[in-house]
């Protein structure tokens, strides 16, 4: 068995109890129908930014949460949080923090080849997506375990890996409400801190992602673009 340290008890950490694993074996062919579904479903996902009000129902945006947080994580200290943000008037105000840092960033602070980049997806410090899509995912990552006890005093509990933990884990949400017939964009304003101001986050916890997550409007566009083929992203060693 692999060695415990000192403190593990101390520091409230379960100790290693295993189990048999749960897993599900295919024929290849059931293997290969239900890859090759999934992959024809996903490449059809398109980063949407024109929204229709339509509401969507709680329970899909609860499950597809429920996948994000099956994801894999650094030490299983499953260092995420999602808020759902479906109050209009929050999402107004997440538009407006969100317009003010992006206006500064077209404006000024984004280098000339950044913008360049940036041209083809005919973006610009506009986001009205934030107030029109029904629902707002924010992804928060967890900088590290909280605890607190009666005196005030604070107890640190160290997060491994949690950058590439929520990383993932937003792949499994992304994924789930694509599946779900759900439209997002992955949007990153930047500096995000806003956002723990504006939903009452603690210290510990730093915005990662925001999603809006909807149905795209009638009227809806996106940009034309290309995908890397297999060959230019897979190598055979």
């Amino acid at each position: 068995m692999a060695r415990q340290p000192a403190d593990h008890a101390a520091a409230g950490l379960p100790s290693y109890r295993p189990v048999a694993v749960r897993f599900e074996r295919l024929e290849v062919e059931q293997q290969r129908a239900r890859l090759l579904e999934f992959q024809r479903r996903m490449t059809t996902r398109r980063s949407v930014r024109h929204y229709s009000r339509e509401a969507v129902p709680d329970d899909l945006i609860d499950a597809a949460i429920a996948v994000a947080a099956s994801a894999p994580s650094g030490a299983n200290m499953k260092p995420w949080r999602f808020v759902v943000v479906r109050d209009q008037a929050v999402r107004q105000q997440i538009r407006k923090a969100a317009e003010d840092e992006e206006w500064a960033f077209y404006d000024r602070r984004a280098p000339d080849d950044w913008l360049s980049a940036l041209a083809p997806l005919g973006t610009d410090w506009r986001k009205p997506f934030l107030e029109d899509a029904p629902c707002l995912i924010v992804v928060f990552k967890i900088e590290y375990g909280l605890e607190i006890a009666a005196d005030g005093t604070e107890r640190h509990i160290k997060h491994y890996y949690a950058t590439e933990s929520v990383g993932i884990a937003c792949g499994f949400l992304i994924a789930a409400l694509h599946m779900a017939g759900l439209a997002t964009l992955t949007h990153t304003p930047s500096p995000m801190g806003f956002l723990t101001s504006i939903l009452q986050r603690p210290k510990n916890e730093n915005p990662f992602l925001l999603i809006p997550v909807g149905v795209p409007a009638a009227d809806a566009v996106v940009p034309v673009i290309a995908r890397k083929s297999l060959d230019e992203v897979r190598i055979v060693v």
